[in-house]
C-alpha cells in the first residue's frame, strides 16, 4: 500500500519482475484485477510490471471525492515518485488513458518514456458544436441514473456490447465463468466512483493534451468497440498524433484485455521493448530534453494493421 500524500488516500499495488517498468491503467470500473492476463506476461519477460487499483475500486480506500483526472494524475505521480520509477511506459486502458494523458499533461515526462493507449476514451467523448459526432450527454446521463438505479442489471446488460455481440465475436469464446468474473470485477468498487468516473470520462475534453504528447506511443483499438467508439475514440486519437503507430484489432469490442488477451499482451511487450531502443537510439544520437524537461518527440512509425 502506498498512502498519497496529497489527501491520505492509500492506493494498492502490485510490483513485479525487473527490467523498464510498464505501469499498467485500468478500466473505469475495474480495478488490477482486469491484468490477469498482461501482467505475468510481461513479468515473465524482462520487463517490470506495476499494477494498482484507482482510487474507489478494489483494495484501495474509496473515498468519497477525488475522481477528476487531475486528482488521478498525481494519485498516478505519487506512486511514480515512491517507486522512483525511470523511462516508464504507461499503458491507459480506456479512462486510464485519459489518466495518463493527463498525468503527462500535468507532471511532464522525467519519469515516462512511452505511452500505449488501449480501447481508450480519448480525447473527447462528448458531442459539443465542435465535436458534433460525440454522444448525446442526454443519453449518458440517463445511463448513470440507470446505472444508480441498479449497477448490477446495468452491467449485465452491458455485458454484450463490453465483450462483443453475436455467436461469433471473440467474447462469444470466453468461458461464462471468466464472463461472470470479470462482470463482477466492475462492481467491486464505490457507486460513487462509478458514476465520477464515467462523468469524468466523458464530459472531459482532452484533444489539447493528446497532440501535445511527446513520447512513443502506440494505439490499440477494436474496431467493433461500443464503450470507446472507434471513429470516437481511436481515429480522433491517431489524427491528433500522427507518429504513433496505430494498431486496429478487427471484429474486437472494448474487452481487448480479455478477447485478445495473448495478443494484447505480446503487442505491449513489443512496444516496451522497441520504443526502449528508439528512445535510446535518439540519445546517443545527440536529441536532448527541451527546456522544459520534456524530452524531444521520438517517432516509431505509424502504422495500421
Amino acid at each position: 500500500m502506498i498512502t498519497l500524500p496529497h489527501d491520505g488516500t492509500r492506493l494498492f499495488y502490485n510490483d513485479w519482475g525487473t527490467g523498464r517498468p510498464v505501469v499498467l491503467l485500468n478500466a473505469a470500473m475495474l480495478n488490477s484485477r482486469m491484468w490477469e492476463f498482461q501482467a505475468p506476461h510481461l513479468a515473465a519477460r524482462g520487463l517490470r510490471c506495476i499494477t494498482y487499483d484507482r482510487r474507489g475500486t478494489g483494495r484501495s480506500d474509496w473515498p468519497w471525492h477525488g475522481y477528476d483526472y487531475d486528482t488521478l494524475a498525481d494519485d498516478l505521480a505519487a506512486l511514480l515518485d515512491h517507486l522512483d520509477l525511470r523511462d516508464a511506459v504507461l499503458v491507459g486502458y480506456a479512462c486510464g488513458g485519459g489518466e495518463a494523458v493527463r498525468y503527462l499533461a500535468r507532471h511532464g515526462t522525467g519519469r515516462v518514456g512511452a505511452l500505449a493507449l488501449v480501447a481508450s476514451t480519448t480525447p473527447l467523448m462528448m458531442r459539443t458544436h465542435d465535436n458534433p459526432g460525440g454522444l448525446e450527454p442526454a443519453g449518458f446521463e440517463e445511463a448513470l441514473a440507470t446505472m444508480a438505479g441498479d449497477r448490477p442489471a446495468f452491467v449485465a446488460d452491458q455485458a454484450g456490447c463490453f465483450f462483443g455481440e453475436g455467436p461469433d465475436a471473440a467474447g462469444a469464446a470466453l468461458s461464462p465463468a471468466l464472463r461472470q468474473w470479470i462482470t463482477g470485477l466492475a462492481l467491486d468498487c464505490s457507486p460513487r466512483a462509478a458514476l465520477e468516473i464515467y462523468r469524468t470520462l466523458f464530459r472531459t475534453d482532452q484533444r489539447a493534451e493528446v497532440a501535445a504528447v511527446d513520447v512513443p506511443t502506440l494505439i490499440v483499438h477494436g474496431d467493433a468497440d461500443q464503450g470507446a467508439p472507434y471513429a470516437l475514440c481511436a481515429t480522433a486519437t491517431s489524427a491528433l498524433l500522427p507518429d504513433a503507430r496505430f494498431v486496429r484489432y478487427e471484429g474486437a469490442a472494448h474487452a481487448l484485455f480479455a478477447t485478445h488477451a495473448g495478443r494484447l499482451a505480446e503487442d505491449l511487450r513489443a512496444f516496451a521493448v522497441s520504443s526502449s531502443h528508439r528512445a535510446s537510439a535518439s540519445r546517443s544520437s545527440g536529441q536532448s530534453p527541451t527546456a522544459t524537461g520534456r524530452p524531444t518527440s521520438v517517432s516509431i512509425g505509424r502504422s495500421e494493421t
